[in-house]
């Protein structure tokens, strides 16, 4: 699909944030805090190198602190905007711009999966790139977690995201971590993840409450530990990680709403003991676990296990 002539703002998906007129209140309501650090902005920009062969899609742009900088350097830029307000503003001022178009819309609704069709060149990259507003940071990474297969299997992908600094130190946590939790194991799952910088609450204006810092992940294909089914796999985790103080057999016993003994004879079965806690397991051993699992509970059909 060619670039757009010019920029502008399109209508929004059904699924929204917020309705109406976009407010200072609803604003902060969605934890919008402006990126105005010009070094912060480079070394973002540097993280995923922009090239012309390469789409780029900016959630949240605001008020394009990033924008123009991505605009100058990639062959296309798709720019996400939830607030109506500020979506309208940001198309006026990139108008110029043929290979810049804004869309009113929300990111949980966005259609990730169909962006390599957009690329401006068949070899080019698919490249995410946000400031997340805090309230919603972890739902739009399960979103593109969720996405990330399909987009690595059709082409090159990575992403920068900005979120609050403890939201991704957990997301980059390894095994073992006070902080290692369901939201590390499923995007880890999806996507090589490292912790690339800090940005000091004075790089956003009004400045945050907290620090936040910047992922750098690159989509994989197939995840790096075998999972026979994703939906019984990510079920296992969230209920593995859902009471932490318990033990794992305990913990997945009422998450899964099966007998403790039967959880525990299956874990035991995988070779995992039951009174370890989930922040110790690997993704092999939750993906074993989860394999173990699902034949544990009957009365259910193979795609309804978990």
């Amino acid at each position: 699909m060619s670039p757009r002539r010019n920029a502008r703002a399109t209508a929004p998906p059904a699924r929204r944030f917020g309705g109406g007129r976009a407010t200072s209140g609803k604003r902060r309501a969605l934890g919008q805090h402006f990126l105005r650090d010009e070094a912060v902005v480079e070394r973002i920009v540097t993280l995923v190198r922009p090239g012309p062969e390469d789409l780029v899609v900016e959630i949240g742009p605001g008020e394009g602190a990033l924008t123009g900088r991505l605009a100058a350097a990639a062959g296309r830029l798709i720019a996400v905007e939830v607030d109506a307000a500020l979506a309208a503003r940001l198309a006026a001022r990139m108008a110029v711009s043929a290979t810049v178009e804004i869309r009113h819309a929300d990111a949980l609704a966005f259609d990730w999966r169909g962006l390599p069709a957009l690329r401006p060149a068949p070899g080019g990259r698919v490249l995410v790139v946000g400031n997340l507003p805090y309230s919603v940071s972890k739902p739009i990474l399960m979103a593109l977690a969720e996405a990330a297969p399909a987009l690595a299997a059709a082409a090159r992908t990575e992403m920068a995201l900005m979120l609050q600094k403890e939201v991704a130190e957990r997301v980059a946590a390894p095994p073992g971590d006070r902080t290692y939790g369901s939201l590390s194991v499923l995007t880890q799952c999806a996507a090589d993840v490292r912790l690339a910088f800090t940005v000091p609450p004075g790089a956003f204006r009004p400045p945050p409450l907290v620090e936040s810092a910047v992922l750098h992940l690159r989509a994989l294909a197939a995840p790096p530990v075998p999972i026979a089914d994703p939906r019984r796999f990510r079920a296992l985790v969230r209920a593995a990680f859902a009471q932490r103080r318990k033990s794992l057999g305990n913990a997945v016993a009422a998450g899964l709403g099966i007998p403790v003994e039967r959880a525990r004879a299956r874990l035991a079965a995988a070779g995992i003991d039951a009174g370890r806690r989930a922040e110790t397991l690997t993704l092999a051993e939750f993906a074993r676990a989860a394999d173990d699992l699902a034949l544990s509970l009957p009365g259910r059909g193979p795609d309804e296990r978990i």
